[in-house]
């Protein structure tokens, strides 16, 4: 039988909302052990999302701790004592009220803190629509369909804890005292924002529908996706339905979106119907 990558590691989470149960969905479904603790409120997630919210806690043990009372920190302390990583998302000034710091040092843990932006505004409150506003990733007037900072900071505080373990592993014996590894999600926005600031998307680019073998379509009953780019692919779909946007538009619109889908089997094209 195959051992998971983690098998072993425990992992103690306090974060909620998105980014911090993303990361911690990621180090279960990698064997570790997680344990989610949170607030006598729950987690918001599962008041706005409720199966959203059951499929990133699958397989984690979830407890309900009051951190702020003696009991509560009790309880925490004993759990900490156990467990190899410990997850935040949380202002650093509210990491330390709560005595997180002295826990991680404690204990030896990998702490990884998920802050909303880097350097002296650490404490600055913000979500991911406002990380997004900030690296025009933002269309004014419209709202993302995914939360693009969240979802890759979930992404870069998972691979922080693996990082961390693995500095743990190398570090020499009589070291003491934690290691923390900080995701800043004003950071994940940015390097998301990549592309739009390089101009390969956004309106009028070249993955933003300036190019017509690379758009989306309106068909006689939906609307497909059509991802022709490389040269082999768009010269294939000119050869059948011609290589303007005005071309393409008038074919597509003549028939059902199965008979698209059928054609992009047929002749080994990336189309694909976009699911409402």
């Amino acid at each position: 039988m195959n051992q998971q990558p983690l098998s072993g590691v425990t992992v103690i989470t306090l974060a909620v909302n998105l980014p911090g149960p993303l990361a911690a969905a990621r180090l279960t479904n990698l064997g570790a052990r997680v344990i989610k603790v949170e607030p006598p409120i729950g987690d918001p997630l599962s008041v706005y999302v409720t199966d959203y919210y059951k499929e990133l806690a699958a397989g984690q043990e979830v407890v309900t701790i009051n951190l702020k009372s003696p009991e509560g920190v009790q309880q925490f302390d004993q759990l900490a004592s156990e467990a190899d990583i410990l997850l935040t998302a949380m202002r650093p000034r509210a990491a330390k009220a709560l005595g997180i710091p002295d826990t991680v040092d404690k204990y030896g843990l990998v702490h990884v803190e998920i802050v909303g932006f880097a350097g002296d505004r650490a404490d600055i409150p913000g979500h991911d629509l406002t990380y997004q506003a900030a690296h025009k990733t933002l269309i004014p007037g419209t709202m993302p369909t995914v939360p693009v900072a969240d979802v890759l900071g979930g992404e870069h505080a998972a691979l922080q804890a693996l990082a961390g373990l693995r500095e743990k592993e190398n570090r020499d014996a009589e070291e003491i005292g934690g290691i923390v590894k900080r995701v800043v999600l004003d950071e994940a926005a940015q390097w998301a924002a990549g592309p739009a600031r390089h101009g390969l998307t956004g309106p009028g680019t070249r993955l933003g529908g300036a190019v017509p073998e690379y758009r989306t379509y309106a068909t006689q009953d939906g609307h497909i996706a059509v991802a022709c780019l490389e040269p082999h692919f768009a010269k294939a779909l000119a050869e059948r339905l011609g290589s303007t946007h005005e071309e393409l538009e008038a074919a597509f619109a003549s028939q059902p979106t199965a008979h698209w889908v059928e054609i992009a089997h047929t002749h080994d094209l990336p189309i694909e119907p976009i699911a409402v």
